[in-house]
């Protein structure tokens, strides 16, 4: 459960793309987001618009594979995870997670509830969801704090 700080509701992948942009332009160095959705909510799209906030011009992708893709011509780094794949949260150390969140950029997780035991106190949840009775393309974007 989440305390919910702000809600966004979006009726396009442009109006998903332009939350995700003003979230980028406020970030801060040293912030942890975990990006929680289903399979197909926006996430990458949500991260798109994020790294355009940040300045980042190069195309962003999800990483699924890689598990970790970085940005660094923004203002700030943008630590992209995606941790789909991960089976168990102690192969987040190969990769030196810690170091990331503890870093000078912004890490923004994908898929955090695999590693929920590894996310700082600070983290901040951004939820989406759909609502297929509001539309194909409608998405509730909840910004908050763990519980």
């Amino acid at each position: 459960m989440d305390s919910v700080i702000k809600v966004y509701e979006t009726l396009s992948p442009e109006e998903t793309l332009e939350v995700g942009r003003e979230l980028g332009r406020t970030s801060l160095a040293g912030q942890v987001y975990a990006l929680v959705g289903d399979l197909g909510v926006g996430k990458t799209v949500f991260t798109k618009g994020f790294a355009e906030g940040l300045g980042i011009e190069e195309a962003v992708n999800s990483p699924t594979f890689t598990i970790l893709q970085i940005y660094d011509e923004g203002r700030i780094p943008l630590y992209h995870f995606d941790v789909y794949r991960i089976e168990e949260p102690e192969e987040m150390e190969e990769i030196g997670f810690d170091e990331y969140i503890e870093g000078d950029g912004v890490c923004l997780i994908e898929w955090a509830g695999r590693i929920a035991d590894l996310l700082p106190d600070n983290t901040i949840v951004i939820r989406i969801e759909k609502d297929l009775n509001k539309g194909l393309d409608y998405r509730k974007i909840s910004v908050g704090r763990p519980v």
